[in-house]
């Protein structure tokens, strides 16, 4: 029987051939190989393998005596027939036409190489994607991060300036119309106290005269304070000269 050469067929070689005197035919070998059945082989993969049909499967199997189509054996020897005719597998054939299995083992080498090379090319790129998202997320925490404190050093410069306008101003509207005396007396406690600076604080006492803050009801100016302690002093005291004479006393006043 003939077919297409596009559709080579396999046959399967009955190892008793040899031994029951099976005569040698002279056929061409000029491609025609044989094939020696691995593990994990089927009819229908090598028939699609080499013929590219896997409608020979039965032809095969119905040429060569082959009861069950889904059982061959590894090591059971194939022919590959480059004119298409189907026949039995002499002694000859088996010792002289090369093997079709370096043709399949080398393709199925090429496959996993190629593979491997997609398979190591998709990792390396995912490598490459992972750190420079990395990198990226890095340089806007970064960037995050410093227009926070930009932001918030400008809102402290702009603050401050406010604060300190608000004291000078209340300051200068502050007259305290001591007697030359007071003021002496003022500012000889003034220095004990705090050395002469509104900003001095020692636990609950803040400022030039050291003073309850809560006396203060929140405003530190110095406005406020002059004012509170003139007022503090003249309901204790009657007068700075008392309070400075309370204090050479007590060492408080």
């Amino acid at each position: 029987m003939k077919l297409n050469k596009k559709a080579m067929k396999l046959t399967a070689t009955i190892a008793g051939a040899v031994a029951l005197g099976t005569v040698a035919t002279t056929v061409s070998a000029n491609a025609d190989s044989i094939y020696t059945v691995k593990s994990g082989d089927t009819l229908s993969g090598i028939s699609c393998q080499f013929g590219h049909n896997y409608a020979f499967v039965n032809t095969l199997a119905s040429e060569n005596n082959i009861a069950n189509k889904n059982l061959i054996y590894v090591g059971q020897k194939l022919v590959v027939k480059d004119d298409g005719e189907v026949t039995s597998a002499t002694a000859n054939e088996v010792a002289t036409l090369p093997s079709a299995n370096a043709g399949s083992q080398s393709q199925a080498q090429t496959d996993d190489s190629a593979a491997a090379a997609s398979q190591a090319a998709a990792d390396s790129l995912a490598a490459a994607q992972s750190a420079a998202a990395a990198s990226q997320a890095a340089a806007n925490q970064a960037a995050a991060a410093s227009q926070a404190a930009t932001s918030q050093q400008a809102t402290s410069q702009a603050t401050t300036p406010a604060a300190t306008s608000t004291a000078a101003s209340t300051s200068s509207n502050y007259s305290s119309n001591l007697s030359s005396s007071d003021e002496e007396a003022k500012a000889w406690i003034a220095a004990r106290e705090s050395s002469g600076s509104y900003t001095a604080q020692n636990g609950q006492y803040y400022g030039k005269y050291q003073l309850n803050s809560s006396y203060l009801n929140g405003d530190y100016s110095a406005a406020n304070q002059d004012r509170v302690a003139d007022q503090y002093v003249a309901n204790r005291y009657g007068s700075w000269t008392a309070a400075q004479a309370f204090w050479q006393s007590h060492g408080w006043y």
